[in-house]
């Protein structure tokens, strides 16, 4: 009889892989899956019976600025209660390490917290951090393209010169060296909008002995995002590595109903190179106040501001009524702040989240006052509202969105998938129920209908609420082996 210490009886396993459902028993010893198979013969220190649960692999935030906060509030609530069990750091260019300020950190960078946020001179400081606070969830991170610029150049309003090119080079090699799993750009924001292609391309050119990966929140999502998928997958060509597009959208109302020719786009790129996507499953963003985005026709949420923190919670329209000027100024004059914008169609979201490429990213902000309820409802909503209810896809196509996929595309080996000597890295719930209960007026509301959720093999969340055992760990690059 097989020893163990966990064993879940008669669950619905969806194994990651797309595959239907089987009612199987799992074992779980120390920290991986050690047997799966119909009534298990084990002896077991706690023994579940999940009759009329689902048992999947742990869900993998693929797009997430959790970099300091794995560190700062390691019971990461917000994701373990929706399921997740890894968080991807360091996307839109912007990571927590390698990173010297030379004063505040320049937007979007201040996304991640203050001064004080920013320890991490070296990448291998970042990883030691981790291992200090055991967080609840592991963490996988990218290097972020920003926090590069930030460290070698004095302004970033202009393309790097051919030294701090090198010295930036230096530094990335240092950090895939270490296990980081690829390079992220930012290029839409101003920190980042002037680089050139060649700038981006010259890190990159490190990507490929390492199977590392690229992910993009490319120079724009509006008017040009044509020609911006284009500079992405020419980087991804050149550079011989994968691209992963940062949530895939069409910005701007302007732009409504472009998710045709868009997803055209992507499955070209896709027939003759590795290119996919991430999606979260709402019709608004979140990020600093860009006054570049700014149009009276969209409602625009302020979350924070720095010169009149008294403004959070209102709409841009509101305040800008209120001091009687336009919105533009307004925006102006609560810089630098943060901002919801309801500039998305629902019917684009609902086609993109669907394509076969797309994998699940929230894109939460957790220092955010007033925080998207993308950060608490991501992997509940797409399986309640959008698997369930509106049958965009099944229930296993919408588990390997979250796991098997995102697994392989990142090289996070021995995981992903229910399988016998993986990591079990585990989550329970009804798939009748689970829902995701964060609104945009009330945010901050864990999802209903998880079980359990296991991390390294520990049980860390039920739907009681968090054990607080926590077992995440870092998670370094594996061998890429992408998925289109």
């Amino acid at each position: 009889m097989l020893n163990c210490d966990t064993i879940i009886r008669n669950a619905s396993v969806l194994d990651g892989s797309a595959a239907a459902s089987e009612v199987l028993d799992v074992a779980i010893h120390d920290d991986r899956i050690c047997a799966i198979g119909p009534s298990l013969e084990c002896s077991a220190s706690v023994v579940m019976d999940a009759e009329g649960l689902a048992l999947t692999p742990g869900f993998i935030d693929v797009h997430t600025h959790d970099d300091t906060s794995v560190i700062r509030t390691p019971a990461m609530l917000p994701k373990l209660s929706q399921g997740v069990t890894t968080v991807i750091v360091g996307n839109c260019g912007i990571s927590a390490s390698p990173v010297e300020l030379r004063g505040e950190p320049p937007d979007p960078m201040n996304l991640l917290g203050g001064v004080e946020d920013f320890r991490y001179p070296t990448f291998a400081a970042y990883v030691t951090a981790i291992g200090q606070v055991h967080p609840a969830v592991n963490v996988a991170a990218l290097i972020g393209h920003t926090s590069l610029r930030n460290n070698h150049m004095d302004r970033l309003d202009r393309t790097a010169t051919d030294a701090e090119v090198d010295a930036m080079r230096a530094q990335f090699k240092e950090a895939l060296d270490g296990g980081a799993l690829g390079l992220s750009s930012g290029l839409a924001y101003l920190s980042a909008n002037a680089a050139s292609t060649e700038e981006v391309l010259a890190l990159a050119e490190l990507l490929a002995s390492h199977s590392a990966v690229y992910t993009t929140h490319m120079r724009t999502e509006s008017d040009a995002i044509l020609d911006a998928m284009q500079e992405a997958f020419e980087i991804g060509r050149m550079s011989q590595v994968p691209v992963i597009v940062s949530h895939l959208k069409c910005a701007g109302i302007a732009n409504w109903g472009r998710s045709g020719e868009v997803l055209d786009a992507l499955d070209t790129a896709r027939a003759l190179q590795q290119v996919g996507c991430d999606c979260y499953p709402y019709a608004a963003g979140s990020s600093t106040l860009d006054l570049r985005q700014v149009d009276e026709r969209v409602r625009i949420t302020i979350t924070w501001s720095t010169p009149h923190p008294e403004m959070a919670g209102q709409s841009l329209a509101q305040i800008a009524a209120a001091w009687g000027v336009t919105q533009y100024e307004a925006a102006q004059r609560l810089r630098p702040a943060g901002a919801i914008y309801h500039s998305i169609s629902e019917e684009d979201m609902r086609r993109i989240l669907s394509h076969p490429a797309t994998m699940i990213g929230s894109d939460g902000l957790p220092n955010d006052p007033l925080p998207h309820p993308r950060l608490w409802g991501t992997f509940p909503r797409v399986l309640g509202r959008y698997s369930r209810e509106a049958k965009l896809f099944s229930l296993p196509e919408a588990i390997h969105k979250m796991t098997g996929m995102p697994a392989r595309r990142f090289g996070l080996e021995e995981r992903g998938l229910i399988r016998e000597g993986y990591c079990a890295d585990l989550v329970l719930f009804d798939p009748e129920t689970i829902l995701d209960t964060a609104t945009f007026a009330d945010p901050i509301r864990p999802a209903q209908g998880i079980a359990g959720v296991w991390v390294n093999g520990v049980l860390s969340y039920t739907s009681d609420g968090a054990t607080q055992n926590r077992s995440g760990r870092f998670l370094p690059r594996g061998k890429t082996a992408w998925i289109q």
